[in-house]
Parts: C-alpha cells; sequence; structure tokens
C-alpha cells in the first residue's frame, strides 16, 4: 500500500478518535452516557490502520450491580421519608397525645377535689373534648397518608408503565440499526441502559439479555413485562379485602388482572412505599385505633359505675369507631353486627384479622388468622354455637348462616380514633359519686326501698344495671300476669320474659328481674285479687361524693390496653416502636447508599467522562492527525520529486 494510501487510513482514524473525544467531552452531564473510544486494528501487513469500531466502555456486572444497589437504596430511602413524618408526628413533645392524656386525668383530680363545682366538671369535658379531638387528628393524618401512599403508588405504577414502552420501542431501534449498519447504536444502547437503571429505581426487576442484543424483563417470580418488542402492563387496583387500598396487579397475555400480593413487590419506590404500609403505616393507625377504644371503653365501664348530679346512673363517656369488616367478592353471606366485645375488651390487639369458612366434619367452621404474624385465633366456641362469632375483643353476627369458602377481612380498629368523640354535653352528667351499692342495695349512698301487698322475699340489687332515682310499680294478677310500669326489660328465672305475651304468666317460686332489681315471688294473689309492688332507688346526696372521679381518675395507672399496658405507656410503647424503626431505616439506608456510592464510583471509573483525560486526548489525537497529514505531504514531495527526475 502506497504511503498516500496508509496515511489517509491515519487521518481517517484520527478523526474518528477526535470525533469520540468531542462526543465524550459534549456528554459529559448526559444521564447514561457511556464514554466511547475507538477500537483500532491494523489493515494488514503494511495497510495502515483501521477503525473497527467506536466501542462504548460499559461494564455489565458493575451495572447489574449498581442497579441492585440503587433498588434497594430507592426502597430505603422513600420508607424514610415516610416513617420520618410519624416519627416527628408521634414525639412532638407539644402536639403529641402523651401530654394531653395526662391533662385530661388531671382535670379529673381537680373534680374529685370539688365534685360539684362547675368548673371542674367543665375542666374535664375540656380536656376531655382536647384529647378526642386529637385522636381524630391522628387518625386523620395517618388516614392521608394511606390516600397518600395510594396515590404514589399509581403514580409509579404509570411510570414504570411509560419506562416498559420505551425499552420495548428502544429493542425494536437497536434491532433494526444493527440490520442496517452491522454496528450497535451507542446511543441507542445507552439510552436503554439508562431506562433500566431508571426502572430500578422505581421497582425490583429481573433483566435477561437475549442473544447478547434484546433486553427482556421480568417480574421477581418471573412474570414477563418486556419480551423482545411486547410488554406487559401492571395496574393499579383495589384491593379485594379493602376498597380503601391499592395495589398492583398485572395483565396477562390473555387479558387477565392477576392482583399480585403486597409482599411480592420488592425494592425501589414501589417497593418501599408497599414495605412502610404493611409494616408500619397499619400497624401505627391500627395502635392508635386500639389505644383510643381501650381507653374509651374502660373509662366508659368505671364512669357507668357512678352517679351524676341529677341522681342518674353515668352514661357513656366517650362514643369511639366501629369495627370494620370488608367481604370478598363471591360471598354467599353478609356480616349483620359487628362490635366491640366490651366483657373481653382485653384480647383487643392492634391487628387486622382475615376470617374464612371451610367445611370440616360436616359444618362450616370460621378460621380466624391475624394478618401481621399469620397465627391462627382462638374464638369463642359456644358464642358460635349460638351463631355468634367472637374473638380478638370483638363480635359479630351474620345475616345468614356462612357457607363455605366465604372470607371476611375484619379491621377492629383502624379507624376507631376517627370516631372519638365525647358523648356527654352537660357537665351534670358527669358521674363522679359513686353508686354505692353494697350487693344488698343497703348504702350510705343510696338506698332500696319497697312499698306493697305482693309477697316476695330476697329482693336484692345489681351493683351496675340499677338506674339510679327509678320508680317501678309491679301489678300481679291472681293467673299470674304481670304488669311493669315504666316499660322495662324484665327476666324470669334469668330467661327474657315478655308481659305482653298471651304465654307469659308467672308461677310462685320464679325470680324476676327488673332493670337490675332482684326478687323471689313468693305466692301468687288471691282469686279474684292483683297484688302490687313498688321498687325504687333513691340518691342520699351525690354532690359531695368523688369516689368514681378517683376510681376514673386511677385508670389512668391501671392495663387497660391489652390487660398489660396503661395508656400511658401504650402510647410510649407506639412511639419508641416508630422510632427504632425510623433509626434502623435510617442507618440501613446510610449503609446501602454507601455501597450504591461505592458501585458507581467504580461505574464511572470505567464508564464515565475524565475532563482531563478527554483534554490530553484531544492532543493526543490531534497530533496523531498532523502526524498522518504529514505522512501524506511527505508522499506528494517524493512523488513530485520523482516525477522531476524523468525531465
Amino acid at each position: 500500500m502506497s504511503m498516500f494510501s496508509t496515511g489517509l487510513s491515519g487521518l481517517n482514524a484520527a478523526q474518528n478518535a477526535l470525533s469520540a473525544t468531542s462526543n465524550n467531552i459534549s456528554n459529559l452531564f448526559t444521564p447514561g452516557f457511556n464514554r466511547e473510544l475507538p477500537k483500532l486494528s491494523e489493515a494488514g501487513v503494511g495497510g495502515g490502520v483501521r477503525v473497527d469500531a467506536i466501542e462504548r466502555q460499559f461494564n455489565t456486572y458493575v451495572a447489574n450491580q449498581l442497579n441492585s444497589a440503587k433498588t434497594q437504596s430507592s426502597a430505603l430511602q422513600t420508607y424514610n421519608n415516610q416513617i420520618s413524618q410519624i416519627d416527628n408526628l408521634l414525639a412532638d413533645r407539644a402536639a403529641g397525645l402523651s401530654p394531653l392524656m395526662q391533662g385530661f386525668f388531671s382535670s379529673l383530680e381537680d373534680i374529685a377535689s370539688a365534685p360539684s363545682d362547675p368548673a371542674a366538671r367543665q375542666g374535664v369535658l375540656g380536656t376531655a373534648n382536647t384529647l378526642s379531638a386529637q385522636f381524630r387528628s391522628f387518625d386523620g393524618y395517618l388516614q392521608d397518608m394511606q390516600e397518600n401512599v395510594n396515590s404514589q403508588i399509581k403514580d409509579e405504577v404509570t411510570q414504570i408503565n411509560n419506562t416498559l414502552d420505551q425499552i420495548a420501542g428502544l429493542n425494536k431501534e437497536i434491532s433494526l440499526a444493527r440490520a442496517r449498519t452491522g454496528e450497535a447504536p451507542n446511543g441507542l444502547l445507552n439510552q436503554r441502559d439508562q431506562l433500566v437503571s431508571e426502572l430500578n429505581e422505581r421497582m425490583d426487576l429481573r433483566l435477561n439479555i437475549q442473544d447478547g442484543k434484546t433486553y427482556n424483563i421480568s417480574l421477581p417470580n418471573g412474570q414477563p413485562l418486556v419480551t423482545g418488542t411486547n410488554t406487559f402492563k401492571l395496574e393499579a387496583t383495589q384491593a379485594d379485602h379493602d376498597p380503601q387500598r391499592t395495589i398492583v396487579g398485572y395483565r396477562d397475555g390473555g387479558g387477565n388482572l392477576v392482583k399480585l400480593d403486597e409482599g411480592a413487590i420488592k425494592g425501589g419506590a414501589l417497593g418501599g412505599l408497599m414495605s412502610f404500609r404493611s409494616e408500619t403505616l397499619d400497624k401505627t393507625q391500627n395502635q392508635i385505633g386500639q389505644l383510643a377504644v381501650s381507653l374509651s371503653v374502660a373509662f366508659n365501664e368505671q364512669h357507668k359505675q357512678g352517679v351524676d348530679l341529677n341522681g342518674e346512673r353515668g352514661e357513656d363517656f366517650f362514643s369511639v369507631g366501629a369495627p370494620r369488616v370488608y367481604s370478598y367478592p363471591g360471598n354467599e353471606t353478609d356480616v349483620a353486627t359487628i362490635a366491640f366485645d366490651v366483657d373481653a375488651i382485653d384480647d383487643l390487639r392492634a391487628a387486622d384479622y382475615t376470617v374464612r369458612f371451610t367445611q370440616q366434619a360436616g359444618s362450616v367452621t370460621p378460621i380466624v388468622t391475624r394478618n401481621d404474624s399469620g397465627q391462627s385465633v382462638d374464638f369463642d366456641q359456644q358464642a358460635w354455637s349460638e351463631g355468634e362469632l367472637r374473638f380478638g375483643g370483638i363480635r359479630m353476627t351474620f345475616d345468614a348462616a356462612p357457607e363455605a369458602g366465604d372470607r371476611f377481612e375484619v379491621q377492629p380498629v383502624r379507624r376507631a380514633g376517627n370516631g372519638m368523640q365525647v358523648a356527654i354535653t352537660d357537665i351534670d352528667k358527669i358521674a363522679a359519686a359513686d353508686a354505692g351499692f353494697d350487693g344488698t342495695g343497703a348504702s350510705p349512698l343510696n338506698s332500696l326501698t319497697r312499698s306493697g301487698n305482693l309477697d316476695v322475699s330476697g329482693l336484692t340489687s345489681s351493683p351496675t344495671a340499677f338506674s339510679a332515682n327509678k320508680r317501678y310499680e309491679l301489678q300481679v294478677s291472681d293467673d299470674g300476669k304481670l304488669s311493669v310500669s315504666p316499660q322495662a326489660s324484665v327476666r324470669v328465672n334469668g330467661n327474657a320474659f315478655d308481659p305482653t305475651a298471651d304465654d307469659a304468666v308467672l308461677e310462685a317460686g320464679d325470680e324476676i328481674t327488673i332493670d337490675g332489681v332482684s326478687f323471689t315471688l313468693d305466692t301468687l294473689p288471691g282469686e279474684d285479687d292483683t297484688a302490687t309492688l313498688t321498687v325504687s332507688q333513691n340518691i342520699i346526696s351525690a354532690n359531695g361524693d368523688n369516689r368514681n372521679a378517683l376510681a376514673l381518675q386511677e385508670l389512668q395507672g391501671k392495663r387497660v390496653v391489652g390487660g398489660v399496658s396503661s395508656v400511658s405507656s401504650a402510647y410510649a410503647s407506639i412511639v419508641s416502636d416508630v422510632g427504632n424503626r425510623a433509626n434502623i431505616t435510617q442507618v440501613n439506608l446510610d449503609a446501602r447508599q454507601g455501597l450504591t456510592d461505592q458501585l458507581r464510583a467504580v461505574q464511572q471509573s470505567e464508564s464515565g467522562v475524565n475532563l482531563d483525560e478527554e483534554a490530553a486526548n484531544l492532543i493526543r489525537y490531534q497530533q496523531y492527525y498532523m502526524a498522518n497529514a504529514r505522512v501524506i505531504d511527505t508522499a506528494g514531495t517524493i512523488m513530485d520529486t520523482i516525477l522531476n527526475l524523468r525531465g
């Protein structure tokens, strides 16, 4: 080959090298760009140089490691951003529940000191309203976070689908470009790798490179998302067990929507949202709800054992949000009623449950599973034999006998805080005095009296059921018919008794209970005769009695939450739990971010653009170009000399 051809090949190589270097410099800040170098080889013996390709500096192994690290970092960053909001809310000394609960119980100390003082009574209602409002505020804040998580899940799914479409499109463009030129289009390859990197920041996925060229992407369980130029979409959809919960579904090749288990979504911002919701947000909302219910029920039960300034038995002081239940699609039955089981309130837990019915030994039997632990939960077998399902501090009835396969999602306390209200507005109705029953009706505060000609014995009253300052007129005829004025609930020998029923008759020796008053009917009246009995409960003086106020105040230190914690220690446990999770997340994030930064540095050392190096290359390739130009110039001079020799 002549010097001209050799010089021209060198000029071409130098020009390509200078072009690659200038491209590197211009793309210094382009995301996903990989520096390019000319790949040169000798064009035969004495044949000059050949440019085989402009090769991008891309290490697949390092890129995969970096994408995996970014997936974990993104998940932890998202988790940390969310949990920090709850941690700041709960730990706020001024806005937290702890000082408000302390203020509420302190106001009870004031009313205990002056039971009839209007200012003290108003103080109790004021602090109670402030406390209940804060419970509602906490629940509202956490519910807003639930809705925000739903919105973010929808946004992430939309972005993931858009990225999948772009990757499938680039697969096609890259394939066509290879077919046309036989070379890899570096710009398109960089774009595709950058999209894969961004995709891993949103969700943990699996990348498979087919024939070293086409990118196929799938979920960790193997379900394909991109196969060549085809895509399968994810969808944000409503959970079967909770209409307020957004989960991720997968649209398969047949067009069917398969709802993915929440635990199957790992890594990336989407996985971080899912983990935060299931591990922290749901639990915190349930813990706040459990605290609201436990405090309300305990306070109500104690309040109903007292007497207000009107001489009436205390009523419910707080109301609270009822348990929630959701039916799965395809159920044959539905829940008729669901309520808290006051008699078993210590069994109430900050958890959700799944109730499913199966066919066992010829009968349909419920199986109750606690969602956070997956453990089976015992239920009251006796109550179930009577058609009522009792477990975990709640009771449920159904509109019909459940069928095998029916499933229900039960959230006993998830939104309980949202319904917490002070149920009374009249300060005179605060039951600070003790009803004072000693089991026989005699007490320093109250007196149970009777009058009339009905022969009865064993007259007693229940310390929790009898209505103070009530007066009942009873009449029994010779045929055993009973009338009660005013109308009241009547039980005879422990069974419900309807005096208006035609077959409702009494017999001598029957034990009769009316509004907590019990007595034994010794004899029936004589023929054509009617016997009467008047029973009344009289309050001697309740103005100065503070015994029930003291009992209410003592609830602050009693283990009313789950039977193991006081309200103050339970709240402190919630704050500690969230704080520990936030701290662990931050530590893990710092460690994972450090690894990500190290891998990014390794990747940049090989694929990134270094301006100093590129500037040196410019000078080097410029000299290379000039030298090859000198070769051509020299060849021309020699040729001219040779031609001149002939003259």
